[in-house]
């Protein structure tokens, strides 16, 4: 039984996020629309002085690029990729 649990929760596809940190100007469309809440607005600051994001949990990620469509200056996006069977 918790052999055929564990291949339930086995990920059949995950996310990868692409981020051009120069071109974020620090909106939060981003981190507000994630819908795993994989990503956070960075302490950090660009050239531009504002803050962009930084994905802080990747294993949440699925790739469903809300980031992407959401994003008016399309620095960030994501891609989904499919897990690879062992």
């Amino acid at each position: 039984m918790i052999a055929n649990e564990a291949e339930k929760k086995t990920k059949k596809v995950y996310g990868e996020v692409y981020i051009d940190r120069e071109r974020c100007k620090g909106c939060s469309f981003c981190v507000e629309f994630c819908p795993p809440r994989c990503l956070e607005l960075d302490k950090a600051y660009n050239a531009k002085g504002y803050h962009p994001p930084a994905l802080v949990r990747p294993d949440d990620c699925n790739g469903c690029d809300l980031c992407g469509l959401y994003c008016p200056d399309f620095s960030i996006f994501a891609v989904m990729i499919k897990a690879k069977k062992d």
